[in-house]
């Protein structure tokens, strides 16, 4: 779930230029004011990882799992996609000391992330952003050995053809983790998709936590809708107010895990059942939840 993509199921994706002009001014908007940080903090507690300042719904748990999940030596290269403001690839590549490349469709957010690369000690060399899609990274088959995806696949224009993308870019033995959601109680297509983008699904980890998380923000949002106003303007503002009333009444029936897709070094996909554990602690369907 990430603010301003609320899409009505089955309608068309929008034009890149359309939807990285939303995305433009979701992020202007948000770098005048601290308000919406200061919501998110409020909404995770201790959860909230400040450093990393996401948009999204990743927190100090989340961020611990990804580190595991991943099982990245020293000097590979991270893909952040869909990184918008950077703070995830950041973080991880400096705790693992990676090297990133970052992108995401919205210029503002590329510029915004380059600009925070010097506040974790990273330079030039070792982490990169640029303008791409999911579905069109521009990167070199098997170029990567890890990729992040937090919240970011329900905004691709076809979620089919950016996850065999990011198996494209891939390297054999590499992993893809990323957020996914889905709604209690149906069986998620999951182990198939992966299929299709030659990967196999390697972990699926519950977040029971996470529908919690955006209920306590959605009820931050409204109770504060004048600040928003004020603070963002009044389209933005009406954006999140708009996304807050349509998703709270779903998220009772949210399904939210981290899941991690291997490139298998042999090439082979086979049908084995993934390893399912439960991890720490969009109307809606899953163009808004991931």
């Amino acid at each position: 779930m990430n603010p301003t993509t609320t899409a009505v199921p089955d309608a068309p994706p929008a034009p890149r230029a359309s939807r990285s002009a939303q995305y433009d001014a979701f992020h202007t908007a948000r770098a005048r004011t601290h308000l919406v940080a200061r919501l998110y903090a409020e909404a995770m507690g201790e959860d909230y990882p400040t450093e990393v300042a996401a948009s999204s719904s990743c927190d100090w748990p989340l961020l611990g799992l990804m580190t595991a999940r991943l099982r990245m030596r020293p000097g590979q290269l991270l893909v952040d996609a869909g990184c918008g403001t950077g703070g995830i690839g950041l973080w991880l590549t400096r705790a693992l000391a990676l090297s990133l490349e970052g992108f995401d469709l919205s210029p503002v957010a590329v510029a915004q992330a380059t600009d925070r690369r010097p506040r974790f000690g990273l330079s030039a060399d070792r982490a990169a952003f640029r303008i791409a899609t999911l579905e069109d990274t521009g990167l070199p088959d098997s170029s990567v050995h890890g990729i992040v995806c937090v919240d970011a696949l329900g905004r691709a224009a076809g979620r089919d053809t950016a996850l065999r993308e990011l198996g494209r870019i891939l390297a054999p033995g590499g992993r893809l983790v990323m957020t996914r959601a889905t709604r209690r109680g149906t069986a998620p297509a999951w182990v198939e998709q992966a299929r299709a983008a030659s990967l196999m699904v390697e972990h699926v980890d519950e977040r029971p936590a996470e529908p919690g998380l955006w209920e306590r923000l959605y009820w931050l949002w409204l109770a504060h809708a004048d600040e928003l106003r004020s603070e963002l303007g009044k389209d933005q503002a009406q954006n999140m107010l708009r996304e807050a009333h349509q998703v709270l009444p779903t998220l009772p029936g949210r399904r939210a895990v981290l899941l991690t897709l291997r490139h298998p070094a042999n090439g082979q996909v086979g049908p084995g059942a993934a390893d399912t554990m439960t991890g720490p602690s969009r109307h809606l369907d899953e163009r808004i939840w991931q």
